[in-house]
């Protein structure tokens, strides 16, 4: 019997990968290499060998489904939209805290926008998944941080010619007001955008996949979040048929433990894990 294999790509894209100068595109305007906003170790590498898998595993693979970050440049989780108690910018990196708000020390540049700021940390805590982190601005629409990785783009292109099939395209991250890691559904759903509601459409799709490959960036983030989502809501419960390919994922520099804490929990659960490597054995 031929397996109808999916294969899911998370966020395989410029920003998030630790691309040498020659990979990276020229700005104009400096005539400088364009730095990746947030770049994760070992990710171009992770990006390399899923190209390699694409191309090897060929017409074993089914179905591509990518998912884009995707970001206004003013943003919850970016430091454009906070500042400190006296008015000095606020740094990337930095965990901010309902309570932090409430006693001064980080307020929302926009002061009208501070109701509504306290209400979304709120839910956020409230749901004990994350605490909201200030990244650098990343996967800016429009930019060349939210291209996909060259190699990888290039081997879905040579997939899309051979198949004569399209690669689903899965933005994720445009409404400024909420965290949306996961591919599958906003961190705080915000009742007003269906775009951040529980993505029935990708999960129905995904479901109907007899093996469901996982890879992308970062492990410790979008990744883990997605693969939640999935394993929470996937209609036939049948996890072992999801296979996390764990040499094309990466973590976060610092968030390692949290990567493997993620691995470890979805194992426990009947996630697969294997290298893209021991997939392509199976599949060819």
């Amino acid at each position: 019997m031929t397996l109808r294999t999916q294969l899911l790509i998370i966020d395989p894209q410029n920003d998030f990968c630790d691309l040498p100068d020659a990979w990276r595109a020229t700005d104009p305007l400096t005539g400088r290499p364009v730095a990746p906003a947030l770049p994760v170790a070992g990710a171009h590498a992770d990006m390399q060998r899923l190209a390699g898998f694409i191309r090897q595993a060929g017409d074993a693979i089914a179905g591509i489904t990518v998912t884009l970050d995707s970001h206004h440049r003013v943003d919850i989780a970016h430091p454009t939209f906070w500042q400190q108690r006296d008015g000095s910018a606020v740094g990337p990196f930095t965990p901010i805290t309902a309570r932090q708000v409430r006693d001064g020390a980080f307020r929302p540049r926009d002061a009208a926008s501070l109701p509504r700021t306290l209400a979304y940390l709120d839910e956020l805590e409230a749901r004990g998944r994350y605490t909201l982190m200030v990244w650098p601005v990343h996967c800016e629409i429009g930019s060349w941080g939210h291209n996909i990785h060259a190699d990888v783009r290039a081997a879905c292109n040579s997939w899309e010619e051979r198949r004569l099939a399209t690669v689903e395209m899965v933005a994720k991250g445009e409404n400024p007001w909420t965290e949306h890691y996961s591919a599958v559904q906003a961190e705080v759903p915000d009742p007003g955008d269906p775009d951040t509601q529980l993505n029935q459409g990708l999960i129905e799709r995904l479901n109907r996949a007899d093996l469901l490959l996982i890879a992308g960036e970062a492990g410790s983030h979008c990744v883990k979040a997605t693969t939640e989502h999935i394993v929470d809501h996937l209609p036939s419960g049948r996890l072992e048929r999801v296979v996390l390919l764990t040499d094309c994922i990466s973590p976060v520099g610092g968030f390692e433990a949290q990567q493997q804490g993620f691995l470890d929990a979805m194992r426990a659960r009947g996630v697969q894990l294997a290298t893209s490597g021991e997939v392509l054995r199976r599949l060819t």
